[in-house]
C-alpha cells in the first residue's frame, strides 16, 4: 500500500522555499502541507513564486510551530538564526517531532567557537549533515558512511551551497591523499540568488548587470569554516583555506575552482584515479571526461554537479572545478535527497540529474 508523506516548508516565499516545493510538486510520495511565510503570511503564493502555478492559489500561513507539526517532514527555508529558534519550540511540543530538514545555517557546525566567530550568537548544535556524497576519513568506494547517518536521522542540516561545490571539488584527493589540504585556494562565480531575496543596493539589476564583484573577501565568509569541517571528514589532518566568491551576472549557478598542492609522491594518474573511483557510483556527481569542463548552464535546474580535475605541472598544484546549481543541488535538491534517505525511500526520488541548457 502507497504511503503519502506530508511536508510542510517554513519559508515558502524565498528562493529556497520555492524551489524545495518546485522539487516536491515532482516528488511521486509526497503530499505538500502548510506553507508559511512571516512578513509574507496571508498573501497567496503565486504572489510570491508565480512559476508554481499547481499552488498559486495556496494563502501563505504564519510560522507557528504547532501548525508545522501536524506533518510528517517539515522543511525549513528561514535565515541563520531563525530556523535554531523554530527547531527548538517544535522539540518542546508534545507529541511526536516531525523529520525536520533545515536549509539555514543554524545546525551544520559542530565547533560552536565557529559559530560565534563567523555568525555570533548562540550556537544550537550541530545536526546530521545533509550532503549524501561526503566522504568519511578511511572510507572506501562510496560514501556509505554517510548515507547511513542519514538513513537514521531525524534531523538534518542541508549544506551550504558554496560548501557543497568547493567540498565535491576537493574531497577525493584529500580521502585519497594526492592534495596537499594545507594551502587550499577556492575561488567562485556565484548567482545572485544565493544572496535571497532582500533588497540591497548591490544586489540591484543596475549595480549587478555587465559586472563582477568580489565579497566576503579576506577569510570573512560564513562558509569558511564548514569547508574546512568537511575536508577535515575526509581525512584532512590540517585545513588551511583561502576562500574568495564573486558575484558574476547569472540568477543562480556556482563555478568553484579550487586548487591545493599536489602531495609529494603522487602524479597525474593517481589524482585522476582519486576522482574516478571517489564518483564511479554516484548519482548526481559527474566527472566528466578528460578535457570537458564544467559549466553552470549544464547543471541548471538539477540535482547534478560536474567535476573535472587535472594537474598543473608547472605550478605543481591540482586543479579541481566543480559547477552545480546553488539552489539545486546547492540547496533544495540537497534537502530532498536527505529526506528521502531519512525516509527509505529511493534516495533519486523526484530529483534529476539533467540540466536545463542552453
Amino acid at each position: 500500500m502507497r504511503v503519502t508523506v506530508s511536508v510542510a516548508v517554513a519559508g515558502a516565499s524565498g528562493y529556497a522555499g520555492g524551489e524545495v516545493l518546485r522539487l516536491l510538486l515532482a516528488h511521486p510520495e509526497v503530499e505538500i502541507g502548510a506553507l508559511t511565510a512571516n512578513a509574507s503570511a496571508g498573501d497567496p503564493l503565486g504572489k510570491h513564486q508565480p512559476h508554481l502555478r499547481p499552488l498559486a492559489e495556496r494563502v501563505l500561513e504564519p510560522t507557528e510551530p504547532a501548525r508545522l507539526a501536524e506533518h510528517d517532514v517539515v522543511v525549513i527555508a528561514l535565515p541563520h538564526g531563525a530556523s535554531g529558534e523554530l527547531t527548538d519550540a517544535l522539540a518542546a511540543l508534545d507529541g511526536p517531532t516531525p523529520l525536520l530538514v533545515d536549509c539555514g545555517a543554524d545546525h551544520r557546525l559542530e565547533s560552536a567557537a565557529d559559530w560565534e566567530q563567523f555568525y555570533g550568537g548562540t550556537h544550537t548544535g550541530a545536526w546530521p549533515y545533509g550532503m549524501a556524497e561526503l566522504r568519511h576519513a578511511g572510507e572506501s568506494g562510496t560514501a556509505a558512511a554517510q548515507r547511513q547517518v542519514l538513513r537514521e536521522a531525524r534531523t538534518v542540516a542541508v549544506p551550504g551551497c558554496n560548501v557543497t561545490a568547493v567540498t565535491l571539488a576537493l574531497q577525493p584527493g584529500v580521502g585519497a591523499g594526492v592534495v596537499d589540504p594545507g594551502d587550499v585556494v577556492a575561488v567562485l562565480a556565484n548567482g545572485y540568488s544565493g544572496a535571497g531575496k532582500s533588497l540591497r543596493p548591490h544586489l540591484l539589476a543596475s549595480e549587478g548587470l555587465g559586472s563582477a564583484a568580489p565579497y566576503a573577501v579576506g577569510g570573512t565568509h560564513r562558509h569558511i569554516p564548514e569547508i574546512e569541517q568537511n575536508l577535515r571528514r575526509a581525512g584532512a589532518a590540517d585545513v588551511r583555506l583561502s576562500f574568495t566568491p564573486t558575484l558574476v551576472p547569472m540568477a543562480r549557478g556556482i563555478l568553484a575552482t579550487v586548487t591545493a598542492p599536489l602531495a609529494a609522491g603522487a602524479d597525474a594518474a593517481a589524482v585522476r584515479r582519486a576522482w574516478a573511483e571517489a564518483y564511479a557510483e554516484e548519482p548526481f556527481v559527474h566527472l566528466l571526461a578528460e578535457g570537458q569542463w564544467p559549466t553552470t548552464a549544464a547543471t541548471l535546474g538539477s540535482n547534478a554537479a560536474h567535476v573535472q580535475v587535472t594537474v598543473d605541472e608547472r605550478a605543481g598544484r591540482v586543479v579541481a572545478v566543480c559547477a552545480i546549481d546553488n539552489l539545486g543541488k546547492g540547496t533544495a535538491g540537497a534537502a530532498v535527497q536527505s529526506m528521502n534517505l531519512a525516509l527509505g525511500l529511493p534516495e533519486g526520488l523526484g530529483l534529476t540529474a539533467v540540466g536545463v541548457a542552453p
